[in-house]
């Protein structure tokens, strides 16, 4: 199988590697083509352009930073829409909005290829070992023929239904890792200022039912003080936006969610839309003048399983 890859951010450029570490046959484009280098001195080849890409892969995927840019990379002259045809199978692995990959799916699918939604979870960290999740929503067929590939690509992997339903809980599991996000920034500037040793309340909240993923990776980047989680406040904030905007659809009045949407953008208008995302802490430690940074904590996250080929998620249906 010939595999196209368009896009190598902090994402994108991870599972691309998970594809080459398994020694898959790689097509690779970015933007920037100093980006690209790197795979190519690992093996990968070089698309000159979208439509050349998929004229010569059995699948292309692309992992974008919004809907706009995967419809650009679609729908351009020389994009993928020219160059696909029967037998192709487009992989979205971006996180984007249902109705946009509905639409673009059904551009791919009047060409003769299949569309595929199948963005990720876990965190970069993750994405960098092959232990990511995966959410794919497509036909059953559709989903037995890319099987193989997404073991490649991440560890549990879960088939969610037809396409436009990855995106859906996508976008969901993020809106619920940003609330996490926020109220573990809240307990970690209370506890501050109550006196409490955050070394402390770190171990005290992780063996609690307060714990979560979110709080066992993101809270330890903000005590050191780097927040480095490789995302940044911007991308946050169409997350959101984008689990709100489901929700209009479908005529849900949330009560968190817009307040969740403010925060962020007001974390971008205050450090820039490119600042890490649990940098948003700084708004409680601006306000109360106190630094939540512990020691003992790591810089960035990494990820201390080892790779294991990746399985189906079968859903417990009594």
């Amino acid at each position: 199988m010939k595999v196209g890859f368009i896009g190598l951010g902090n994402v994108g450029g991870k599972l691309a590697g998970s594809l080459l570490r398994n020694g898959m046959d790689v097509t690779v484009r970015d933007l920037d083509r100093a980006v690209a280098q790197p795979f190519l001195d690992q093996g990968a080849a070089w698309a000159d352009s979208p439509a050349a890409m998929a004229s010569s892969c059995d699948v292309v995927i692309t992992c974008l930073p919004s809907p706009a840019a995967s419809a650009a990379v679609m729908e351009a002259d020389d994009g993928l829409l020219a160059g696909f045809s029967d037998g192709n199978i487009w992989m979205e692995m971006s996180t984007t909005d249902e109705a946009e990959v509905k639409r673009l799916g059904a551009k791919v699918q009047a060409t003769g290829a299949a569309a595929v939604d199948c963005p990720v979870s876990g965190g970069c960290h993750r994405a960098d070992t092959g232990n990511i999740s995966i959410f794919a929503g497509c036909e059953r067929e559709v989903f037995e023929r890319i099987l193989p590939l997404l073991k490649h690509l991440g560890r549990r992997i879960l088939h969610t239904g037809p396409l436009g339903t990855a995106s859906v809980l996508k976008v969901m599991t993020n809106y619920l890792a940003t609330a996490n996000l926020l109220t573990c920034c809240e307990a970690l500037v209370t506890a501050k200022a109550a006196g409490m040793d955050l070394n402390t309340t770190y171990e005290a909240i992780k063996i609690s039912s307060g714990t979560s993923f979110v709080h066992e990776t993101e809270s330890q980047v903000i005590l050191n003080g780097s927040r480095d989680i490789s995302f940044t406040m911007d991308l946050v904030s169409k997350d959101i936006g984008l689990f709100q905007a489901i929700a209009d659809r479908a005529g849900v009045p949330l009560e968190i969610s817009p307040l969740l949407i403010d925060i962020f953008k007001d974390g971008e208008a205050k450090y820039g839309p490119r600042e890490w995302s649990p940098n948003i802490i700084r708004r409680l430690e601006d306000a109360t003048g106190l630094s939540i940074t512990a020691p003992g904590f790591p810089a960035q996250m990494s990820d201390d399983e080892p790779e294991e080929e990746g399985y189906e998620v079968v859903p417990n249906r009594g």
